[in-house]
């Protein structure tokens, strides 16, 4: 057993980026634009807008990794990236590269921008920030929660070696805490920011964002804390990587 996350293939960085920004655009296309869809069709009901939105989530999310997990490791979040590139330093062995993460987080970040502003546009809703103020003592500490959850499924399913049902169970997950978190498990500083630019069902305020991704880091610690302690590397594996410098992620 060894601890490789999540791999993205022998890709050009640029074909890797172009994805992570593809998917996380399009996650946040499908969060953002199931929301208005919900709030249309059932404009009296809050529950069932939440039900129509976590279903869409939960299944767009689950194809998104599972079609472009082959090209960049479908991160589509920078929380996964960092986290990637920690557990395999960690480990000694080869994994995401650390001059990565930055590449990809902007990537992220861009991507989720853009796949608000694409909801927003295929709905016909102007743009505007969002007012929804949603930081809370509450809400904080369900992200905390949310993302240390993520990266628990996520890592887990690495190193014990079910990595092809990641987009499954990450969808899965997604989906639930949509329900058993306050904050509707954001789980994710580049979707954070993206549901910025869009004032409807999904949207969060400017000011709720840094407290938001805050926590999110938060529960990311908590989540490696958790990944190293019930599934360590074998020191074998430690020991068989020591001395050996870590591959570099093929260009």
């Amino acid at each position: 057993m060894t601890d490789e996350s999540p791999q993205p293939s022998p890709a050009p960085l640029t074909r890797r980026l172009v994805a992570e920004f593809l998917g996380t655009g399009l996650l946040v296309a499908i969060v953002v634009g199931s929301g208005i869809a919900a709030s249309a069709l059932s404009p009296e009901d809050v529950g069932l807008q939440l039900l129509e939105n976590s279903l869409a989530t939960t299944l767009g999310l689950a194809v998104l990794i599972a079609v472009l997990a082959p090209v960049s490791g479908a991160h589509f979040n920078p929380v996964v990236s960092l986290v990637d590139w920690w557990l395999s330093r960690r480990s000694g062995g080869p994994g995401f590269a650390a001059r990565e993460v930055a590449t990809y987080a902007a990537a992220q970040v861009f991507g989720a921008i853009a796949g608000a502003l694409l909801a927003n546009a295929m709905f016909d809703v102007p743009t505007a920030i969002a007012s929804s103020d949603r930081a809370t003592p509450s809400t904080l500490l369900a992200e905390v929660v949310a993302t240390a959850g993520l990266v628990l499924v996520i890592f887990a399913l690495v190193r014990s070696g079910n990595t092809r049902i990641i987009p499954a169970a990450v969808g899965a997950y997604i989906g639930a805490a949509y329900w058993f978190t306050s904050s509707t498990s954001f789980a994710n500083p580049a979707v954070t920011i993206g549901r910025i630019f869009s004032d409807t069902f999904a949207g969060i305020a400017p000011a709720s964002v840094l407290p938001f991704v805050v926590a999110q880091f938060v529960g990311a610690v908590i989540g490696i804390v958790l990944v190293g302690f019930l599934f360590p590397v074998p020191a074998a594996a430690t020991e068989r990587d020591a001395g050996k410098v870590p591959a570099e992620v093929a260009k």
